[in-house]
This record gives structure tokens, sequence and C-alpha cells, in this order.
């Protein structure tokens, strides 16, 4: 919620002030865009300048879209924000509060490194104009509707794009930290929701230490309570299914424009990596390889959580499997039939896919970047012609 506070990503009308703060940001973010694309358009094209001008339009093109999707559905992820506060999010024994912990140190840790490569990314970005051997130059390839090479104006303006394209940058982070963020939530669900099923019995037995086995299962109170434990695991396997099925179905046409995006990024940086280590210009190659590093690197993350979401909720049915059913807790009327309705739930676990062409995994991952090299050889061929 911070980080929408200050990149002014937030449509909240409470607070006047802020809403028009956030309408004067956006505006400014657009105007960027379009002053990028009219750069792209109106330039003589040169491979150098295509891929200059393209890896910006694109990355943001994908931001838009993320975006757009955000609005669209706020509801859903305001669920989605909320899911942890479940009644059903049982967090009453040390090992499931060591779970919670666990996956709160994976997600801080990993979204403070995608912040640290973004972060230096963006810094190269603003001192490379200061270091290169060109006048007036600015850090991203735009055209203005005024003449800024001038010793009086040529300060002004760069400050100024200094602070819409820090935006900018931080409006393409933020897009990207909010959905890692919801799917490190599910998986941090599924996770103690597969303890809660595996030490089920465990749980029930711990207001009749008194009695054996075979009274404890014979008991009607104990049944009872068995059934009202297994009906709270139930729906709230149902919630984390319909939560990762509504992601899915959001996220299907973004993630499928940022493989697309991503490929082409990673080619196009690549490209500038080697022309830049030829010229022998050091800021820009250090500006394309950390570039390069928190595309790749973001890219991976999401690509290895999305694939934990499918290796999670296919892990329910192990803990279901060795919950203890082969005792006599079967024998009591419905909870034979409750068990086999989440087994075949989990034989068919939930994939979050691109576009419904790709499932994000590492699998997938790696035939991107395997793509991506192909037509980084083929560019680099080109160039030497």
């Amino acid at each position: 919620m911070l980080q929408n506070i200050v990149s002014g990503l937030s449509f909240s009308t409470e607070n006047k002030k802020y809403y028009l703060y956030s309408i004067a940001v956006k505006a400014a973010l657009v105007f960027l865009f379009m002053s990028e694309l009219w750069q792209f358009l109106s330039t003589q094209w040169t491979l150098d300048r295509i891929t200059d001008s393209l890896n910006l339009i694109m990355i943001q093109l994908g931001a838009f879209c993320k975006y757009r999707k955000k609005l669209a559905y706020e509801n859903v992820f305001r669920r989605l924000a909320s899911s942890m506060n479940s009644p059903n999010f049982d967090l009453s024994t040390d090992e499931r509060k060591k779970l919670l912990q666990v996956w709160q140190r994976r997600s801080v840790g990993h979204l403070k490194l995608l912040l640290a490569l973004g972060t230096c990314t963006v810094i190269a970005w603003h001192i490379y104009p200061l270091v290169d051997d060109l006048d007036y130059n600015l850090m991203v390839p735009i055209r203005l509707p005024f003449t800024y090479q001038t010793q009086l104006k040529y300060p002004i303006t760069y400050f100024l794009v200094i602070i819409v394209f820090s935006y900018m940058s931080y409006f393409v982070m933020v897009n990207d930290l909010i959905i890692q963020a919801h799917v490190m939530h599910l998986l941090c669900q599924y996770t103690i929701l597969g303890d809660c099923f595996k030490h089920i019995l465990r749980d029930c037995k711990l207001d009749f230490r008194d009695l054996n086995e075979t009274q404890l299962y014979s008991n009607k109170n104990f049944q009872q309570k068995y059934k009202k434990r297994l009906g709270d695991l139930i729906r709230q396997h149902k919630c984390i299914l319909n939560n990762t099925s509504d992601l899915r179905d959001i996220l299907s046409p973004p993630m499928l424009a940022q493989l697309a995006v991503s490929t082409t990024l990673i080619c196009s940086i690549g490209y500038q990596l080697v022309a830049t280590s030829i010229n022998v210009n050091v800021t820009k190659w250090l500006m394309s390889f950390l570039y390069l590093g928190y595309n790749m690197f973001g890219l991976y993350i999401l690509c290895r959580w999305c694939e934990e979401v499918k290796i999670q909720s296919k892990a329910i049915g192990d803990a279901v499997y060795f919950s203890g059913w082969e005792d006599v807790i079967t024998q009591v009327p419905g909870v034979r039939s409750s068990l086999l309705l989440i087994l075949a739930r989990c034989n068919k676990p939930l994939v979050l896919s691109a576009g419904g062409m790709y499932d994000l995994s590492l699998e997938a991952y790696a035939t991107m970047v395997k793509t991506s090299y192909s037509a980084l050889t083929v560019l680099l061929r080109f160039r030497q012609n």
C-alpha cells in the first residue's frame, strides 16, 4: 500500500489532495510514454535505436496491461489480499507459525532483491547521460514538443525527466511486486493447509487424551469434532482453489504479453550488452547489464513460484493420504466421501498459465531464454554483416 501511495497508483478519492496528486502522476506517465513512442516513430530507424526505444516501450506496455487488469478486478485483488484473515486459516500450532514465518522471510527477501536490482538499474540510467559523449542527452530516448537543448532549459528538463522516469520505473516494479506477493500468499496458505490435513487426527485428539484408540473413534463428540474440523479444512481448500483460479484467469492475458515482452527484452538487451562491450562504453554496459538482470530475475521468480503453486496444490492430496485415514475414522458417515473428493480435486492441480497456451514454470522460463538467445545470435550476425 505504501508503494501505491508513493508511486501515485491508487485511485482513492477519500483524500482530494492525494487524488489530484495521483491524476498528475498518471498524466506524467502517459506523457512520458507518448514522448517515447513519438521518438520511436519519428527517428531514423537503425538497429541500435530500435533496440533502445523498443526495450522501454515494451516493458511499459506490459506494466500498463497488468495495471488495467488490477483496476478491472479490484474487488478480487482485495479478496486475495485479505484471504489470510480467513477464520479457517489455522495457525494454532508452533509448526504452522514457523511455516508462516518462513514464507514471510522468503517473500520479503525476494521483494527486496527485486527492488534493489530495479533501483540500481534506475540509478545507472540517471547517471548515464552525465558521463556519455553526447551533449544535452537524456536518460531515455524521447521527443518533446519544445526545444530543450539550451544551457537554461536542459537542466530543468533533465530534472523533470528524472522525476517522471523514476515514477515510471517504480510503476513497472510495483506491478511486478503486487503479482508476486499474491502468488506467495497462496503458496503460504497451501503449505499451512497441507500441514492441517496431515495432522488433523492429532489436532482432534488433544481434548480426548484420556480415551484409548477404541474408545476414541466410537466417541460421538470426537466424531463430531473430526467432521467439523474436516469441513473447515475443506472450506479453506475451496477458498484457496477459487482464489488460485481467479488469479489464473486474471493474469493469463498479461502473462502471455509479459512472456512475449521478456523474450524480446532479453534478446535486445543482450544485443546492447555486446554492442557496448565492443564500443567500450562502461556506463551503458552496466546499465544494460542491470536491466537484463532485473528482467530475467523478475520473470524467473514469477515462473518459480507459479510452478510451486502447482506442486503445493498437488501436495494437498499427499497430506490427506498421510492423515491417518486408514484408521477406523473412515467408518464415520461422510468422512470417506469427503476425503475422496479432496483427493479427486488434487489429482488435477491448478496451473497458472500465460494465455492458456504456456504453463508458467521453470521449463517455460528455460524455453524463453533459449528462444531469446537464438534471436540474439541472429541479430549479432546481422550486425556483423
